[in-house]
């Protein structure tokens, strides 16, 4: 865009939180604004908080007061979120008071939906105010059905077959509803943040149109607003890596030795965690299947574990030949590699765009929050990949050599790779996310 009347243009100012998953979209987002001219303000909770470095010399980070030394030290999510949301309110509101008493006139606020305390603070000061949704749009219209039963006074386990399809929301089951295990008191939380977001004066969405046009309409017809499906930003905006954990390069010197499409590559993300006997049933399946995989094992993925003490006793000398583990791995280039087959996954959002992208099947095992909503439509709507429900050695098996081996992976990678170059199509010029972007673009300038 030309630089003419820039100086006029509204200072777009984006809330991030410090969960990386959410993090990391948004930051992809204010660099895209940046490229097409927008002055750019990340404000940030001082817990996690993004590196400057990463990022424009000209960008102005706003650090939030969250009073808070961890998120693992907070038992319950909601309650979590509630105390961060509290705590950083009133730097928020000091920092934009600031900005428009140095001239700032139009100003317009982008938040993480895990921050909306953001939204009421913009509201109060008459700005604009932008939802931007790091999940997938498919988890919006569960998480109201899920609100919906908790009105009526209906528990998920006490009330429903949870294999039964919700009415009015199929494909999803009552056990693919979002925070499906939360307790009552954590569902009530979660409803009670819900109920104090502001209605937004816009909504953004890191999807793309073809794959969730009926959930886009959803949400449109919620909050009557326009929503903007920019994504995925990972491709609109590559960025570098600002998670917390040190990336393991050297495993893509060993991809580079195998075969193509014979490795599964295991990650569930930066907080899932298993049990002991869960990772026992990973391993034992994974070396009966006899496939090649690399696995990030990240330290804290078994709750009281240092690294991989707890894995079965001679599971890594049998595999060594055709298998690496690693700590962490930088992702992205791990999925976009010629040897990588299949992704077993916690069905994060941010990890199946990544996989969509780069045209690999998935096999799910959803933890919590969207992710079980994430892996009913990648194994039942869009059928590139299959859902792990019972992790037992010998189903993990049969998991990995029906995605890996047979023709039923071979079927899925077809459709995949489909979908892959719908999404390259959807990034170009005149493509269904770049006309999002130039969209976003015109309504930030219309303030």
């Amino acid at each position: 865009m030309e630089d003419h009347g820039r100086t006029r243009w509204p200072m777009v100012v984006l809330t991030t939180s410090p969960f990386h998953g959410h993090m990391t979209p948004t930051l992809q987002l204010a660099t895209t604004l940046h490229a097409k001219g927008f002055s750019i303000a990340i404000a940030h909770s001082k817990l996690n908080p993004p590196n400057p470095s990463n990022h424009p010399s000209d960008f102005t980070f706003l650090p939030l007061s969250d009073n808070l030394p961890a998120i693992e030290d907070s038992s319950s999510f909601p309650n979590f979120v509630n105390t961060l949301n509290n705590n950083c309110k009133p730097s928020f509101k000091e920092h934009l008071t600031r900005l428009i008493s140095e001239g700032n006139k139009s100003i317009v606020v982008i938040y993480d939906n895990v921050m909306f305390f953001t939204g009421v603070v913009a509201v109060d000061l008459n700005l604009a105010a932008v939802l931007f949704r790091t999940s997938s749009a498919a988890f919006f219209p569960a998480f109201l059905a899920r609100r919906q039963l908790r009105q009526q006074g209906r528990f998920l386990e006490e009330d429903f077959v949870m294999q039964d399809i919700v009415p009015n929301h199929h494909p999803l089951r009552y056990k693919d509803l979002p925070f499906c295990k939360s307790s009552i008191e954590d569902w009530k939380q979660h409803v009670a943040n819900f109920n104090l977001q502001a209605h937004p004066s816009a909504v953004i969405m890191n999807t793309i149109k073809f794959l969730e046009h009926e959930s886009l309409t959803r949400i449109h017809d919620h909050f009557h607003v326009l929503v903007f499906a920019v994504g995925p930003l990972h491709i609109v905006t590559p960025s570098p890596y600002i998670g917390s954990y040190q990336e393991d390069t050297g495993c893509i010197s060993w991809l580079d030795k195998q075969p193509p499409k014979s490795v599964v590559y295991i990650s569930f993300g930066s907080l899932a965690t298993i049990d002991a006997k869960v990772l026992t049933e990973m391993a034992l399946g994974l070396a009966k299947s006899n496939q090649r995989f690399l696995w990030a094992v990240r330290p804290g993925l078994v709750g009281g574990s240092e690294w991989l003490e707890l894995l079965p006793d001679g599971f890594v000398e049998e595999t060594r030949e055709r298998g690496l583990i690693v700590k962490w791995a930088p992702q992205k280039e791990v999925l976009a590699h010629f040897a990588v087959g299949g992704f077993w996954s916690h069905c994060g959002w941010n990890s199946c765009l990544e996989s969509i992208s780069w045209g690999v099947v998935m096999i799910c095992q959803p933890f919590s929050v969207d992710q079980g909503v994430n892996a009913r439509y990648v194994s039942y709507v869009w059928k590139i990949g299959l859902e792990l429900e019972r992790v037992e050695r010998g189903e993990i098996e049969r998991m990995v050599k029906r995605v890996m081996v047979d023709d039923e992976g071979e079927q899925m990678r077809v459709r995949v790779n489909g979908m892959k170059e719908m999404v390259k199509e959807a990034v170009e010029n005149r493509g269904s996310s770049q006309e999002s972007l130039e969209g976003l673009v015109n309504f930030i300038l219309s303030y």
